[in-house]
């Protein structure tokens, strides 16, 4: 009787029909392939057949190949596996007679929660086979072990974890003994200067305090229309991916492919925008500016023009651009352009929900998102302290008015100084911080407003 109902569970520990689905769906759209890759692993396929062409299909879209049936087909080859005539009609049958469908969360979901099962059945038969064959053994014991095993199975993320205070003070030991043997070494070897544990933010002042941006966080960069958020934001883009070599993609919501690219012209050669947006340069200037476009060349800026951006195409376009390129960091410009499909939310509430979105992503992905937000006249922003709860840094960029200048004596004491970086909340340093820096609206560079040598 157990063995007829044993046989009987087996039938619903896969689904060969879910697992068909989505190889189809990834032999036949991007956006599968994307799902696919970010949700499942090999493991998550009953059929070895399945797993294979599954690794296959992620191998070569990780390589920016479409995986459709040839190309799979020439990996398989080039591997020396799929040989197997049955192999390659399993293939065949997939590619022609399951089409792309559009819902492919719904059949990976499928085929996440029978890998799951049958994890859940693997932990029953061990426990069956640990009592039969230890029925003396301590029942505490089975029992504890039962629970932690189970209580990852029912986990949703398989990443989470309960800290034990034994790993915590392990872990502060080992954090303030690092931190303590590397200031000893900034100030012996260093000068002083603190390095960075994350990306570099394009100032010195700003680097001081956040030691960078760091994996997994979420960056705010407010601004009023017109005071410098684009700027900022291919300011960050130039210290990360040209200076640095990192990898950044840079999703814009209003400029065209030209604007981006005749923005880098001045940025990297210091000619002012203008003249380089009108023709209006002489060959040596024209020479300078060929010599900066070789350095974006040789750099990690992607840029991807997307006036119709919503959350959920933030979403596939990260995990995109992380499988196939390894970014580092994404930059948002701005959220406020960002399509909205729900009239019964507010601006603010839209706003929050984009917010809490990138933040997942940001902590999922292990890299950092920076948004761009768009100030009101007053400066304010609706909804700013719910935004601010979800963010690891929030930063304005403002003028600084020509009166605070003149009557400002720590101002006096930089060359020039015409805007603030203001550090609005910092969650691993100090906030409440202005930053005087220098920007140059005409060739869209920023810098530290330097301080003026007594």
């Amino acid at each position: 009787m157990l063995a007829r109902g044993y046989e009987k569970i087996q039938e619903y520990l896969y689904d060969l029909e879910s697992e068909r689905r989505v190889l189809s769906a990834m032999l036949h759209a991007e956006e599968a392939c994307i799902e696919a890759h970010s949700a499942l692993v090999a493991a998550d396929f009953y059929s070895p057949k399945h797993a294979t062409i599954f690794e296959l299909a992620c191998s070569l879209y990780e390589r920016e190949i479409k995986p459709t049936y040839v190309e799979i087909l020439k990996e398989g080859h080039a591997l020396g596996i799929l040989t197997n005539p049955k192999d390659i009609e399993e293939l065949k049958y997939i590619a022609e007679h399951y089409i792309d469908d559009e819902n492919i969360k719904y059949w990976i979901k499928r085929v996440k929660d029978k890998a799951r099962l049958r994890k859940f059945e693997a932990f029953l038969r061990r426990s069956y086979n640990l009592l039969y064959e230890n029925p003396e053994s301590d029942v505490d014991d089975i029992l504890l072990a039962a629970e932690e095993e189970l209580t990852n199975l029912t986990a949703l993320d398989i990443d989470d974890k309960i800290d034990t205070p034994e790993d915590l003070a392990k872990l502060g030991y080992e954090e303030v003994e690092k931190r303590f043997l590397r200031y000893k070494e900034i100030k012996e070897l260093n000068k002083g200067v603190l390095p960075l544990e994350g990306l570099p933010t394009g100032f010195s002042s700003l680097d001081n305090i956040t030691l960078g941006y760091k994996p997994g966080d979420l960056v705010i960069l407010g601004a009023q229309t017109g005071h410098g958020k684009t700027a900022f934001a291919l300011h960050t883009a130039r210290a990360v991916a040209v200076d640095a070599g990192k990898k950044v993609l840079y999703l814009n919501t209003e400029m065209s492919r030209v604007q981006i690219a005749l923005r880098w012209g001045s940025i990297l050669s210091g000619i002012e925008h203008e003249r380089i947006r009108k023709g209006d340069i002489n060959e040596t200037e024209l020479s300078i500016i060929f010599n900066a476009y070789s350095r974006l060349r040789d750099s990690g800026f992607y840029s991807y023009p997307c006036p119709n951006l919503t959350p959920e195409k933030t979403i596939s376009i990260a995990r995109k651009f992380k499988a196939q390129k390894n970014i580092d960091m994404m930059i948002i410009d701005y959220i406020g352009r960002m399509e909205k499909y729900d009239p019964r939310l507010s601006e603010w509430q839209i706003l929050e929900q984009i917010v809490k979105t990138q933040k997942v992503l940001a902590q999922n992905l292990q890299i950092v998102v920076m948004c761009l937000v768009q100030l009101n006249p007053d400066g304010t922003l609706q909804g700013a302290k719910r935004m601010k709860n979800e963010c690891d840094l929030m930063l304005r960029l403002s003028p600084i008015p020509k009166e605070e200048l003149a009557e400002n004596e720590e101002l006096k004491k930089y060359l020039n100084p015409n805007y603030y970086i203001s550090i609005e909340k910092n969650r691993d340093g100090k906030s409440g911080v202005l930053l005087p820096i220098q920007f140059d609206l005409k060739r869209q560079i920023m810098k530290d407003a330097e301080r003026i040598q007594l």
